[in-house]
């Protein structure tokens, strides 16, 4: 047998075999951990045979399958009532057409839609969940950046306006659609999981939506039970972690051929803030507290607030690299780093992109902003919080500082090189 051949029918088969073990656990009666491994191989040779006989083979068997399918359909109905819904029908045909999709190359695209689609079949439960926990005002908030990010978003003109050339409205809002997309993907965890979400989970959640915002929760929080010292001073450093995280994200997104030069400094961070957050798990894991309350991230004033703010950041910093050099980035980045970590990000990622500035300098100055927003966050902490979760945060914040500055000093290359 050809040997290409064989790897089709292979990946074929382990595609089916995925989605049957998925379909019989849940008690499909229409195809199950038999049937759907036939069905993907079904595809697979008929895209084979195609090859030599021509593409309306390819059609004629999903025809077939759809035929089958529904005589199943009418079968099982005249034996008992059967659930109306048409789910495991249609991952059926789906199934089908990946299958087929394996014989043209799309191995790459074939194996996406397959994990995306057994995903999708198991979650029933936790997306049914979710769109009922959505409420009118999450529904109005995410149609209305549906509409600004898919209807408004490709009209706006791709190109340079203003002082010093660095507003461009198509990116500007692209920059938005990113953040609010990063936030909004932590907001849709915490209405999967809600009040069942344990420390870790809050942290992460916490620190996709908003770290700023988890910190001012859970210090609160404690200032009325000071229990909770371990466990807000653990959630609270996790979602510090998680915004080095987005830092990182952010860079890939927006200079992605200085995301080599650019991360490492940022992963030596998150590995000393993860030990840090740790140090924290094992006092702080015996008490429990329900995750409190995010707003939606997809809501239209924030997000053009966002917005505004990243566009003066943009300015202040091509104005600051023009008039004062590095060391006016790293005034920015430190007024930045107070407010918005994302925006000194983004506008520094993006001007190391187009060798504005150089790497070692870019994310120098968004290190320095980083540390800005972490002494920030514990100053919060401070004014909200009791003195035992303030001095546990105030180590943390400590230690994550010192090795910061001493990345920052002591880290190969030097400024100016690229």
């Amino acid at each position: 047998m050809n040997l290409e051949v064989f790897q089709q029918l292979v990946v074929s088969l382990g595609i089916g075999l995925l989605l049957g073990l998925e379909r019989e656990r849940r008690g499909a009666s229409i195809a199950g951990i038999r049937t759907f491994p036939i069905i993907s191989l079904f595809g697979t040779v008929c895209a084979q045979v195609a090859a030599e006989f021509g593409g309306w083979i390819v059609a004629a068997g999903l025809l077939a399958l759809a035929a089958v399918v529904v005589g199943a359909n009418f079968i099982d109905a005249s034996k008992r009532p059967v659930d109306p819904g048409t789910t495991t029908e249609i991952a059926a045909l789906l199934l089908y057409v990946v299958g087929a999709s394996i014989v043209i190359g799309h191995f790459a695209a074939a194996l996406v839609i397959a994990g995306a689609l057994a995903v999708l079949l198991h979650s029933k439960r936790p997306l049914h969940n979710f769109a009922r926990a959505m409420g009118e005002r999450d529904m109005r908030a995410m149609m209305q950046f549906v509409l600004l990010s898919l209807v408004i978003l490709p009209v706006l003109p791709n190109q340079n306006f203003g002082p010093y050339a660095v507003w461009n409205p198509f990116k500007l809002w692209l920059m938005v659609v990113l953040i609010v997309g990063i936030s909004l993907g932590g907001y849709i965890a915490y209405k999967l999981f809600g009040a069942r979400a344990g420390a870790v989970l809050g942290g992460v959640i916490g620190g996709l939506v908003s770290s700023t915002a988890t910190t001012v929760s859970y210090a609160r929080r404690t200032g009325s039970d000071a229990a909770l010292a371990s466990l807000s001073a653990f959630v609270i450093v996790t979602a510090s972690c998680i915004a080095v995280v987005r830092v990182l994200i952010e860079i890939a997104a927006v200079a992605p051929s200085r995301f080599a030069a650019m991360a490492w400094p940022f992963v030596a961070m998150l590995l000393v803030c993860a030990l840090l957050a740790l140090g924290f798990y094992f006092p702080g894991r015996k008490h429990a507290a329900k995750m409190p309350e995010q707003k939606n991230p997809a809501e239209l004033k924030p997000a053009l607030l966002f917005g505004a703010l990243y566009a003066f950041v943009l300015f202040a910093v091509a104005a600051a690299k023009q008039y004062f050099g590095s060391a006016g980035l790293y005034i920015v980045a430190i007024i930045s780093g107070l407010t918005d970590l994302d925006a000194i990000t983004l506008s520094t990622g993006q001007l190391a992109d187009s060798d504005k500035i150089e790497a070692n300098i870019a994310w120098r100055v968004i290190l320095v902003a980083l540390l800005s927003n972490l002494l920030f966050k514990f100053g919060i902490v401070a004014a909200l919080g009791p003195a035992s979760l303030t001095k546990r945060v105030g180590l943390a914040t400590a230690a994550a500082v010192a090795a910061g500055i001493g990345i920052l000093l002591l880290w190969p290359g030097k400024e100016g090189s690229n």
